[in-house]
């Protein structure tokens, strides 16, 4: 299963995104297929932060029509919304452990332990700092 990160939804939404048109392809061909796709929950809100956030775009996007932008992607019926197992903790661990994460590094832990846990085989991010998750294969797909 492939996951979205953040910055691929932020560029599929916001028309002055450099790799706009590149992204709507993408999130399109995802979602159009019956083969599973994923995003996780952390990334909703993150995207939901971005493009609200007036310092990011002028002008930001309102909520209301980013929360539609979320609404459209889960009418996807093959988009499955990553969220903590039961078994969240322990891969947790192992994946701060394994990558040495503190800080601000610590919510793309977060995803990729999500990721890492569902079974996603490969994360498409423009994000170099997720390279650092062992166990997840991330894919800069523009």
């Amino acid at each position: 299963m492939i996951a979205v990160d953040t910055n691929i939804l932020v560029y599929a939404t916001r028309p002055e995104a450099k790799h706009h048109s590149q992204a709507v392809r993408l999130i399109s061909r995802l979602a159009e297929h019956s083969d599973p796709w994923a995003i996780p929950w952390p990334c909703i809100y993150e995207y939901l932060r971005v493009v609200t956030h007036p310092r990011v775009f002028s002008p930001p996007s309102e909520l209301s029509e980013a929360l539609e932008s979320v609404e459209r992607l889960r009418e996807s019926p093959s988009l499955v919304m990553l969220g903590e197992s039961p078994g969240h903790f322990r891969t947790m661990l192992r994946t701060l452990q394994d990558s040495g994460a503190n800080g601000n590094l610590v919510h793309d832990a977060h995803i990729a332990t999500l990721c890492i846990e569902h079974g996603v085989s490969e994360l498409y991010t423009m994000d170099r700092d997720f390279s650092r998750f062992t166990g997840l294969k991330v894919t800069r797909p523009f």
